[in-house]
Formats: structure tokens, C-alpha cells, sequence
């Protein structure tokens, strides 16, 4: 294998922007992470979702410490991963916070189930994750929360939806 280099910033350390930056170029799924309990009803978007392990099915979930709905995700300790399908693009800015709807608004524009854990399981998601959060660790200026899957819901969807390049892209998945 050849020896990668990369740009770096200042003193050698790769700089916030320039990691942003790259980051873009990293294109990911986008989902909707719900929460429900004593702390109430909670979502948010994230593109920052990763699988950990298969045994026990784990998964983490990163999420911003300075988020107001960061303390309802860790006091209700489940949520679930709803990944969109690309119809659903809309929830994604909702969801973001990219407008002044209330929360039980953002929920009232699509249709919600539940599994295991009682936490908001999208109707027609290209696949939801339904979590107990086993572990936070707290990194930089985010939360990871560590997630063992409780239940998996696949959806009916051909088309999902990614964000690259600071921009949302279908995709789409012939039919087997």
C-alpha cells in the first residue's frame, strides 16, 4: 500500500473547516432519531450513525451535547434510528430544526409506530432501529451514544436517500 498524505493545518493539526470539508465528501444515510419516555417525545437528523457490532447488534449515534433535546435522549435512554427513504427528504429539514415547528408539529407530518422499546418508529422508513442505549461517552463536543438493537423494521422503499457534498442525492436499488 502507498503512503497516504493529507493537508493539514496549522502545526500539523488537520483544522475545524478543513475537517468539515472533508467530511462533506463522506457521503452518509439520513435518519431521523427518535426517543419517547419520561422525558418526553424527542427527534433530531443525523447523518452520524454507524454500525459497532453484530454481537450484540450495536450501533452508535452521535449527537451535539449543546442540543436542547441531548438531556430527553440520555433521561428516556432508547431511541430509534429511522433511516429515510428519499420521499421523506422533508423530515429531514423538519427534524433539523431548520424550522420553527414545535416538536408534536415535526411528528405530525408523517405517520409513527412502535416496537420493543416504545421509541417513534417511522411508517415507511427504509429501515428503523429500535435501541436501548447501553453507554454515552462524551467526545469533543458531542455524545456517542452506544445503542443495542432491540428490534429491526425494513420498509418498503427502493429509494434512499443520502447527504453528500452538502446536499441531499437519491439513490436507488433495483428491485430483487
Amino acid at each position: 500500500m502507498g503512503h497516504m498524505r493529507g493537508s493539514v493545518g496549522v502545526q500539523g493539526l488537520v483544522d475545524r473547516q478543513g475537517y468539515r470539508d472533508a467530511m462533506a465528501r463522506l457521503g452518509a444515510a439520513v435518519s431521523v432519531i427518535t426517543t419517547t419516555g419520561e422525558a418526553g417525545d424527542a427527534g433530531f437528523t443525523a447523518s452520524a450513525v454507524c454500525s459497532v457490532t453484530d454481537d450484540p447488534p450495536t450501533l452508535l449515534v452521535c449527537m451535539n451535547r449543546d442540543s436542547s433535546l441531548h438531556d430527553t435522549f440520555v433521561a428516556n435512554g432508547v431511541l430509534c434510528v429511522n433511516t429515510l427513504s428519499a420521499a421523506q427528504e422533508p423530515l429531514s429539514p423538519l427534524f433539523a430544526g431548520f424550522t420553527d415547528a414545535p416538536m408534536a408539529e415535526r411528528f405530525d407530518a408523517a405517520a409513527w409506530t412502535t416496537m420493543v422499546t416504545g421509541a417513534p418508529v417511522l411508517s415507511g422508513a427504509v429501515v428503523s432501529f429500535d435501541c436501548r442505549i447501553t453507554s454515552v461517552t462524551e467526545v469533543g463536543t458531542h455524545s456517542v451514544f452506544f445503542c443495542e438493537v432491540q428490534a429491526i423494521q425494513a420498509g418498503p422503499a427502493h429509494e434512499g436517500l443520502i447527504y453528500f457534498g452538502r446536499s441531499y442525492h437519491r439513490i436507488t436499488v433495483e428491485a430483487a
